[in-house]
């Protein structure tokens, strides 16, 4: 019997029996879109993680000062550090906090984080300036009241005008605005644009404090991450003696835990849905196995006719795959359009991964023929004879 024979045959007996043959696609065309949509989502969440977590700097490392202990590490001693180690860093500044009201005419923002920073700081994160200028050396030298805001901060306070030029007040003080960075984030509270930047110099005085709360250093090259950390690490020992005094934390190390914590989950949420492709062939081999037992008489009339059992065998085994596929299509373009919908959903940009595709497309097809396998062996091994008596 010819190939294309045997999946017209297919063909016309799902035809023939038309909800039996859904129901029984139905469990693979929610496995098939349940592996779909999960895969693509959590490609998504990571693309969405990593992008978050690279903005933030994946190629810094930051310095937290406990203030513990009697010695005070300055920031000549850690521009210093990073003159001596340009190998593993290029750029450093300190940083400092203050929490007060800002205020500018009618609107008032209340307990807003001012950053204290350097020159150096708009490198290090890649932030760029949408109207007038960031800070300058100068403004660190002489202790400038000047700031940079971000779009949620002009939202807030200006309606979105351009800020350049105005005066605002942050505690008692009046800072003139000279920059307005470009949007990064949603322009919402929280986000990377809720932000307001002074000179560290400045603003480590208002916060009662000389010397920076901390350092963030970039490194030269982020693939030596580990080497660079260490380097850090031993000379902040050295300097305090005692690892209670300060905190390093390298972005690219936590991005290398997310990355290994997201493929981890990855796998479960997989492993799950593959549980239901496996119900799903399961249910097509019993279906297959009832259409054998139906059609007992019509496959000892071929046999008698002179078909060989690897006739029958491809018969029942293409009509296995042939059920299985088309649920797999169906699957896939169900899977496709939820993804992209509960993408829209939870905010992040979805679409379907063609490795998602591969698989489950993959899947679908092996398991019709695994599981239709064993019913085409027992059609093909039926007596002729005791066929053609069943009734």
């Amino acid at each position: 019997m010819k190939t294309s024979q045997a999946f017209f045959m297919a063909f016309s007996s799902l035809v023939s029996n038309k909800m039996r043959a859904f129901l029984t696609m139905l469990g693979m065309i929610i496995g098939v879109g349940a592996v779909i949509a999960m895969i693509s989502l959590m490609d998504g969440m990571i693309d969405y993680t990593m992008g978050s977590f690279s903005d933030m700097g994946a190629d810094t490392i930051t310095v937290s000062l406990m203030g513990k202990g009697s010695k005070v590490l300055t920031d000549t001693q850690m521009y210093e550090f990073v003159d001596t180690h340009e190998g593993e860093f290029c750029d450093l500044s300190p940083s400092s906090s203050l929490q007060t009201a800002v205020r500018f005419g009618d609107q008032t923002m209340k307990n807003e984080t001012i950053s204290g920073v350097s020159e150096s700081y708009a490198i290090i994160q890649g932030l760029t300036v949408s109207s007038g200028r960031f800070l300058a050396y100068a403004d660190m030298l002489s202790r400038s009241k000047v700031c940079v805001i971000g779009t949620y901060i002009c939202n807030e306070l200006f309606d979105g005008a351009d800020p350049v030029g105005k005066s605002i007040k942050i505690g008692a003080d009046n800072y003139t605005v000279i920059g307005l960075l470009k949007e990064k984030g949603d322009s919402t509270k929280y986000s990377m644009d809720d932000c307001i930047y002074a000179p560290y110099t400045l603003i480590g005085r208002a916060a009662g404090s000389a010397q920076p709360f901390g350092y963030t250093l970039k490194m030269t090259n982020s693939e030596q991450s580990t080497q660079a950390q260490q380097e850090l690490e031993d000379y902040l020992y050295d300097f305090y003696h005692d690892k209670d005094c300060y905190m390093v934390t390298n972005m690219a190390s936590l991005l290398d835990i997310m990355d290994d914590m997201i493929g981890v989950m990855e796998k479960i949420l997989v492993g799950i849905a593959g549980i239901s492709l496996l119900v799903a062939g399961i249910g097509i081999m019993n279906i297959m196995l009832v259409s054998v037992s139906e059609r007992t008489r019509e496959i000892g009339i071929r046999k008698s006719l002179g078909a060989k059992q690897r006739d029958i065998m491809k018969q029942f085994v293409i009509e296995a795959a042939v059920l299985s596929t088309i649920g797999g299509g169906i699957g896939i373009l169900i899977g496709g359009i939820a993804t992209t919908a509960l993408g829209n959903m939870i905010g992040v940009s979805c679409s379907p991964s063609g490795k998602a595709i591969a698989i489950a497309f993959g899947v679908s097809a092996g398991i019709g023929l695994l599981f239709g396998y064993m019913p085409a062996k027992r059609a093909a091994r039926l007596n002729p004879i005791d066929a053609l008596r069943s009734e």
